[in-house]
This record gives C-alpha cells, sequence and structure tokens, in this order.
C-alpha cells in the first residue's frame, strides 16, 4: 500500500467529467495476483497487498452526470450501475482500477462511455431499494443485463459502523476504494484517466444477500460462492476525472506476479 496517497492529487488539467456517486456498497475478495494478470492492460500488473491482489462487486447510484461547463444531466445522467472491478499499477506507479464490467440503467450513457473512453459498460435493468428501520439502513440492489440470459445480480447489504482512521481494517479500506484513477485499453492503446473526490466515509457493513452472475461472466465463477474478505459501504462522494492519456507500455517481469509470491512493492 506504500506510495498510494491518502488524498486526491489533483488533477492533470481541466475536468471533463463530473458525477455523484452515492449509497455504495464495496464487496472484495483475495485472489491470487496471477489470476487477474490477463485481464489487465499492457503496462499494468496487480497492485497487491499481502502478497493477494483483490476483485470488487461494486453497486452504487450515479448520479447528476454533468461535462463542463454544460449544467448537470439530472435525470439522463442518474442510473444504478454495478461493476467487476480489478486493481493495477503501471510502470509509472500509478494505482488505478481495470473495469471488467460495468452494468448501468441508462443507454445512451452506456453508448458514450463505449465510444469516447473505451469501456466495458453493458445496458441492463438496475434498481435500488433503500430502507432505513430501527436497526439501521439498508441498500437493495438489482441487476440483469439486457438481452437473451444476461448476467444479474442481487446484493443486498446493511450499514454499519464507521470504520476509524486507526482502526486495523482502515489501510486496506483506503487501498480498496481510494484509487484516484483507471487504465482501460482504448483505441488500441492503454490510458489513464485520473479522478478525484473528497475523502470516503466508509463505514462496515454486513453482507445480507448475494446472488451473482457478473463476477463468473468476468472471469471469476468462484468468488460468489464464498463470502467476501472485505464488506464496506458509503454514503457517496462527488468525483471529477480528467481527460485520458495513452501512458508507456513496458512489459513486466511475469516472476513477479506468479501465484503465491508478491510483487515488489
Amino acid at each position: 500500500m506504500d506510495g498510494l496517497p491518502r488524498t486526491a492529487p489533483p488533477l492533470p488539467g481541466r475536468a471533463v467529467l463530473e458525477q455523484h456517486w452515492r449509497d455504495l456498497v464495496f464487496l472484495h475478495w483475495r485472489v491470487e495476483p496471477a489470476r487477474v494478470q490477463p485481464y489487465l492492460p499492457r503496462g499494468t500488473r496487480p497492485d497487491v497487498v499481502d502478497g493477494s491482489t483483490w476483485v470488487g462487486l461494486i453497486p452504487f447510484v450515479l448520479a447528476d452526470t454533468r461535462f463542463p461547463p454544460l449544467p448537470p444531466l439530472h435525470r439522463l445522467g442518474t442510473f444504478v450501475e454495478v461493476n467487476v472491478r480489478l486493481y493495477a499499477r503501471d510502470v509509472a506507479g500509478r494505482h488505478g482500477v481495470v473495469f471488467r464490467t460495468l452494468e448501468a440503467g441508462r443507454l445512451l450513457p452506456v453508448i458514450a462511455a463505449r465510444v469516447g473512453f473505451g469501456l466495458p459498460y453493458h445496458w441492463a435493468r438496475s434498481s435500488v431499494t433503500r430502507r432505513a428501520d430501527a436497526a439501521g439502513f439498508e441498500l437493495d440492489f438489482r441487476s440483469r443485463r439486457r438481452g437473451l440470459r444476461g448476467p444479474s445480480t442481487h446484493v443486498r447489504a446493511r450499514l454499519g459502523e464507521p470504520v476509524p482512521p486507526d482502526a486495523p481494517d482502515a489501510a486496506l479500506a483506503h487501498f480498496l476504494t481510494d484509487r484516484w484513477g483507471y487504465h482501460e485499453r482504448h483505441l488500441g492503446r492503454t490510458v489513464w484517466a485520473r479522478n478525484a473526490h473528497a475523502p470516503w466515509a466508509l463505514h462496515r457493513a454486513e453482507l445480507l444477500e448475494l446472488d451473482d452472475d457478473l463476477l463468473a461472466a468476468t472471469g471469476f465463477p468462484d468468488l460468489a460462492g464464498r463470502l467476501p474478505d472485505s464488506v464496506l459501504a458509503s454514503t457517496g462522494v462527488r468525483t471529477a476525472f480528467s481527460r485520458p492519456h495513452a501512458i508507456a507500455t513496458h512489459a513486466w517481469r511475469l516472476p513477479a506476479i506468479r501465484a503465491g509470491r508478491p510483487a515488489p512493492a
């Protein structure tokens, strides 16, 4: 986790996209680094902590999409998204997210993100139900990709206590959520786009129900059958993205990512 800043570095240039991420549930599983390497863009390697890397399943509400200087797209730019993501570092040491899929409830943003940014968005029927009672606050997400036998997911979780900054698992929570950018393969190049947002208000969470096909559809068929190794939640942040730009793609030495061997920090 060395080298991962605790607060967002400034964007390299003006923001080209702004969004409000709300009501997030972060489910994460430990995996061997060698399992994710085939899915990473050229010029990146698995981001590793304690000899493992991670696969995340994250449902949330993406709201108020805005392309500055235009005003927010309140209705069109607000929908439920569910993504499966991996964690990578590039040759310049930048930590980022690599998306395996992003399931979204609006067609036009799906088209725009696929064409403009190369992101693997899919149009889905997605919804969220929020329930508050005397015991706390619960989020119930459902999503099914449109089309014949499209993969689906159902995640239901209850928010718990905030994660104290000095808690034993606080550093891992930071590693899994404060990524500050994504890597993607687009038009034959590996690109990097930085994002910035305020620090997460992270909560511990209890997973109440998981019925998921997305992990299997993206190359990890065994994960949904066991409990996640980390369950977190957040009420959300507002975020901004810079324009993607191509990065150097020198190959990593494969011995650094063999199963059971930690990659160098």
